[in-house]
């Protein structure tokens, strides 16, 4: 059985954001393949090109932690039409800089969850055309666009409703089986 080092990334920073117990429930019905790991980002500072000849600490730091990952899962809110600031921010210091990307060839899946009907799916567009132009390769589908409702998802990460558990579970399947696809045909030693 091959294992998978996963990385995600909570598109909030708050602590109480509902996309964190979403991110919980994922790492509660993801296979046993995928080994599931935080990479946090709120200690970055903005991102400007004066840093590209020697980053901070907590960038470098940030960079090596998706380089120690197969891939990365991308757990998102909605601000604004958008993705959030500080999430936006940590891309582009991942990617930078010009020529050290570290999403390139590096599987993504993206997943949010809101209280409104669309639950993140302008978010998620958003994120995908710069995980694109970052040469990411993303899992298409099964898209997930998860109204948040009081009670869905405990502080603990137990999802409520069976359905929308087996759902989510069906996901971090599909989001393996599109990780050993991709390492397949690209290789990390590459």
């Amino acid at each position: 059985m091959t294992t998978h080092k996963v990385g995600y990334l909570i598109g909030s920073l708050a602590k109480g954001s509902i996309n964190r117990k979403l991110a919980k429930a994922l790492v509660q019905l993801a296979p046993p393949e995928l080994e599931m790991s935080e990479i946090a980002f709120r200690d970055l500072p903005l991102y400007s090109y004066d840093y590209d000849a020697d980053f901070p600490p907590s960038a470098r730091a940030f960079k090596d932690a998706i380089a120690a990952v197969e891939a990365v899962l991308f757990v998102t809110p909605e601000y604004n039409r958008s993705i959030p600031g500080g999430l936006k921010n940590a891309i582009d210091w991942a990617s930078r800089p010009y020529g050290k990307n570290s999403f390139a060839r590096k599987p993504s899946a993206v997943i949010g969850t809101s209280p409104g009907a669309i639950g993140t799916a302008v978010a998620q567009q958003s994120l995908r055309s710069v995980l694109s132009f970052c040469n990411s390769p993303q899992m298409n589908a099964p898209e997930a666009y998860i109204q948040f409702t009081p009670g869905l998802i405990t502080d603990n990460g137990e999802v409520t409703v069976e359905s929308t558990e087996e759902f989510l579970r069906n996901y971090m399947q599909e989001f393996h089986l599109f990780i050993a696809r991709v390492l397949q045909v690209l290789p990390k030693d590459a």
